[in-house]
């Protein structure tokens, strides 16, 4: 072989290992991806059997790589799925273990989603905030415990907060409010408790706030209200106590306010009935006084629950002068009085007027 064809040679194989190695997924982000694998379990549907060979870059199952960097940027396990590999299987997703901390590992994740599961206990990394670059942690419907990282508020790119149907166990992080990009907090279905952050209205992109079926107690932040976004606020089946700020009232674009199952007492604001919000659900608290007779062509209710309060006096007259009322529910009050003709009661059936001290017509009896 001459010097030419040994250096042609040579310059060759440097462009094939070189491609070869800007082809495949770093040994750091592989090994990382092996040790996350190594601490689940996965018995029926075998999502993990394609984690084979040294390219994570390449048909390894819900795992995807930057096209120009080839560092894993998408991590996405779904338990319930449209997949052809669950229409096989004929079921849905079942995987226990935990979520191991070398995910951590992987420096330029954007976007971690381990959902519904069913089975994976333990806590979420408190190293997951040191990823930089992540966009989505989506763990939703697992069994996973323990606290919601103190310093959460550090992932500053973070859009997508989703926890809901787990078993955590813990304040709201004060650092949450430093998300400023966030846009979508669902923590339904848990165990938290402790009082809303004072400031929640530093949340300026966030357009849905799901925060039911927890034990959060204190009174409503009056900042919320800073939330131009905010189309969607839900904080029924706490222990919340004390007034509805009538600021609610005022916001742009919130179209569901569900507050019901709480503590919360005094006077509604006349401001919820002539809002934005077309589904507004207060029932069961400790509201009480004279229904506010302030409705108008401004007021537009798919759903308006009311039940299981205090409201005595009569129904507004000027509920009538609603543009629209889908469904209403007065039931479990000490209202009085005769049940206004016409639309929207003219549709309505008997249970939304029961259960209340001396309301009568259409739909109930006649009045004496």
């Amino acid at each position: 072989m001459t010097m030419f064809s040994y250096i042609t040679l040579l310059a060759t194989l440097t462009i094939f290992i070189s491609t070869c190695t800007v082809r495949s997924c770093p040994p750091s982000d592989r090994a990382a991806l092996l040790a996350f694998k190594a601490a689940l379990h996965e018995p029926y549907l075998g999502i993990f059997n394609s984690w084979a060979g040294t390219d994570c870059c390449h048909n390894w199952y819900g795992v995807s790589c930057d096209m120009e960097t080839k560092r894993v940027a998408d991590i996405n396990l779904r338990g319930e799925s449209e997949d052809p590999i669950f229409q096989k299987a004929g079921r849905l997703g079942y995987m226990t273990g935990s979520i191991s901390p070398s995910i951590c590992k992987l420096k330029r994740l954007s976007s971690l989603t381990i959902a519904d599961w069913k089975g994976i206990s333990g806590p979420i990394p408190a190293c997951i905030t040191s990823l930089p670059f992540l966009r989505i942690l989506d763990l939703i419907g697992n069994r996973l415990s323990g606290q919601i990282p103190e310093d959460i508020g550090r992932l500053h790119r973070l859009t997508v907060l989703n926890i809901a149907d787990n078993l955590v166990t813990s304040r709201i992080p004060r650092s949450l409010t430093n998300l400023s990009s966030l846009m979508h907090l669902d923590l339904r279905n848990n165990r938290i408790w402790g009082s809303l952050p004072r400031d929640f209205g530093r949340l300026r992109m966030l357009s849905r706030a799901l925060l039911s079926r927890n034990y959060i107690g204190g009174t409503i932040p009056d900042s919320i209200s800073k939330i131009y976004r905010l189309a969607d606020l839900d904080l029924s089946l706490n222990r919340l106590s004390g007034e509805i700020p009538a600021s609610l009232g005022k916001m742009a674009v919130l179209a569901t306010l569900n507050l019901d199952a709480n503590n919360l007492s005094g006077k509604i604001p006349y401001t919820l009935f002539n809002s934005a919000i077309g589904n507004l659900n207060l029932s069961k608290n400790s509201f009480h006084g004279y229904l506010p007779d302030v409705f108008g062509p401004g007021s537009y209710f798919m759903v308006l629950d009311l039940s299981y309060n205090n409201f005595w006096g009569p129904i507004p007259k000027s509920l009538s002068q609603a543009s629209f009322i889908g469904h209403l529910d007065l039931s479990h009050n000490s209202l009085c009085g005769r049940i206004p003709a016409g639309p929207p009661f003219n549709h309505l059936e008997a249970s939304s007027f029961a259960y209340n001290a001396c309301l009568c017509g259409k739909p109930l009896g006649a009045c004496r």
